[in-house]
């Protein structure tokens, strides 16, 4: 199941939109465990880096989008800021990124 990450930023409804038109199944994941069930993440834009790490780690994600990611070794995608926090760290923030490319944005 196609998964699009609820980080509180992003524009998950146009996600959510052009998967229910090619009738393809998705959820929006907003817990841990929504992530954990998921086979492909999606991880949407629009919005600030610092924000985004910041709800990210707040909501106790960011383990279980590693274990799936890093470990399980699921597709994912990044649009915007989603791709963004990919990288170790972003020039318009302080904060640390996810770190899974190794590269600053």
């Amino acid at each position: 199941m196609i998964s699009i990450v609820d980080y509180g930023s992003g524009n998950i409804d146009a996600f959510v939109n052009i998967y229910k038109r090619l009738n393809i199944p998705c959820v929006v994941a907003t817990t841990v465990e929504d992530i954990l069930n998921a086979t492909k993440l999606i991880l949407p834009g629009v919005g600030a880096f610092d924000e985004t790490m910041k709800v990210l780690q707040e909501s106790g994600m960011v383990e279980a989008l590693n274990k799936q990611v890093l470990e399980n070794k699921i597709p994912v995608i990044g649009i915007c800021v989603g791709m963004q926090i990919l990288a170790n760290r972003s020039d318009e923030g302080e904060l640390k990124g996810l770190g899974w490319i190794d590269a600053d944005v």
